[in-house]
């Protein structure tokens, strides 16, 4: 039955072929050379953008060693009998599997760092089968980005382009290594640009997402553009089941190269930082500040002694613009900071009582160890009354609740499970410290502040767990 089925293919496609050939599909005349790539100026092929790109696209095997399994009673002499070749058991090898990009003719190679993490052994395997040890010139992890270098020179190597200048509905391959059953090319179009995934260890997001599959042993290869250059490194998929369903995201090649040009040259990445804490506008907390537009992002947390500090730069402020270009999202401000070194000097557009004013900020160092970056905090939901039962912040609930010494406003004790506020997200133990930019201590300022809303959503100041983020709450 298989080889019936495996005949009558080959049969249509034959007989399609002939057809095709006397119709002129593929331009008639003498076919045995190659198949052109466009017909009616139409393209139908991207064999040429794959016989220039894909040697460039390696395969990574990367070996490291893990902790050897543990047994119950392993200490025990009585036990001991029963399981005496565990009793030796050293480190156990565990080999990964992933792809990585030729950048230059002298063996520099892009990839992932959740690739090569942990890795004492990398191996890489070119399209013409030789093999070469690598080493770890610099890895990064908060972008997920990694760069190898191998004892080699004039190899074939991707140019990378500039994925600013990439548009959505753009036409992409993705090349590299999936399931370890060699090199594979799918195609697909640019979805979506500035992602956020949330998923991965890295810090700092700024996602090109594609369509074209990518799966496992994917990670670290090549998406390039129909003029064979890179614009993206393979990094992650969202799928329920672990397989492609057309949802993949790729590192642009813009972030790429500020990264690799940095790991070259010292080996490590410095980012600044600006040590604020942030969230997006929803529409609510629009209406709450009485914006015009639903843009900006909200301060709702600014360090002690950080740049934005010294900046007087205020919990509450909206940022809307960094050096002139408008700010839309935490995303976009967070990776902006980042990319920019510490110490540079930024002005900082802040909307702040009515009016737009602007601020000189210089940034600090973001310290991976030390130092969290910026967060996105929660922006309220659909959200009269509350539906809280409220009592006086002391110093001892304070400090239960994790709050910095000297902290005033009221403590959340109890939340109507269908009130307003916890369609919001308000739990039991928040801490509520200002609502519409008053501060509140007992329960008349909030009444008073709440009652000069009028019909807008009401703006709350909460702190959970030591940390201060806006929420909006439709009062009913």
């Amino acid at each position: 039955m298989k080889r019936y089925f495996l005949f009558l293919a080959t049969i249509i496609v034959g007989a399609l072929a002939g057809s095709a050939c006397k119709t002129g599909l593929f331009g008639g005349g003498d076919q045995s050379q190659s198949s052109p790539i466009v017909v009616n100026g139409v393209r139908v092929s991207y064999a040429d953008v794959v016989e220039r790109t894909s040697p460039a696209v390696v395969r990574i095997d990367a070996e490291r060693r893990t902790a050897p399994q543990q047994f119950p009673f392993g200490d025990d002499d009585f036990f001991r009998q029963f399981i005496p070749q565990q009793r030796e058991q050293g480190p156990q090898l565990e080999r990964g599997m992933g792809s990585g990009v030729i950048v230059s003719a002298d063996g520099t190679i892009l990839t992932n760092h959740h690739v090569i993490d942990g890795a004492e052994k990398i191996t890489v395997s070119l399209q013409n089968n030789k093999t070469y040890d690598a080493k770890v010139v610099g890895s990064d992890k908060p972008s997920d980005l990694a760069v190898l270098k191998i004892d080699a020179s004039e190899l074939p190597f991707l140019q990378l382009g500039d994925s600013d200048a990439v548009r959505v509905g753009d036409i992409v391959l993705a090349i590299g290594n999936p399931l370890g059953i060699g090199q594979t090319v799918t195609a697909g179009i640019i979805s979506a640009k500035g992602r956020s995934t949330g998923i991965s260890d890295g810090t700092f997001e700024d996602f090109l997402q594609t369509d074209a599959p990518i799966n496992r042993g994917n990670s670290g290869g090549a998406l390039v553009n129909l003029s064979g250059e890179l614009i993206g490194i393979n990094s992650q998929i969202l799928s329920p089941s672990g397989g492609n369903i057309g949802i993949g995201f790729s590192i642009p090649s813009n972030m790429a190269k500020g990264v690799m040009e940095q790991l070259l040259s010292s080996g490590k990445v410095r980012r600044g930082m600006l040590g604020i804490n942030i969230q997006d506008i929803s529409e609510d907390v629009a209406s709450s500040l009485e914006l015009k537009d639903v843009s900006g992002v909200l301060v709702s947390g600014v360090r002690d002694g950080s740049a934005a500090a010294r900046a007087g730069i205020k919990r509450g402020d909206v940022i809307v613009s960094l050096n002139g270009e408008k700010v839309d999202s935490g995303n976009v401000l967070r990776n902006k900071v980042a990319a920019t070194a510490p110490g540079t000097e930024l002005t900082v557009g802040i909307w702040r009582d009515g009016k737009v004013i602007e601020v000189k900020v210089r940034l600090d160092e973001f310290d991976l160890a030390g130092n969290a970056p910026m967060q996105n905090g929660g922006s309220g939901a659909e959200g009269g009354k509350l539906g809280l039962t409220l009592r006086p912040l002391t110093p001892e609930t304070a400090k239960r609740s994790g709050a910095p010494a000297g902290t005033k406003g009221l403590l959340v004790t109890e939340v109507e499970p269908d009130g307003a506020a916890a369609e919001s997200g308000i739990t039991p133990g928040t801490i509520i410290l200002e609502i519409n930019k008053k501060q509140v201590t007992d329960l008349e300022s909030v009444q008073d502040a709440i009652g000069a809303s009028g019909g807008r959503p009401v703006l709350l100041l909460v702190m959970s767990a030591g940390r201060t983020a806006y929420v909006t709450v439709r009062p009913r």
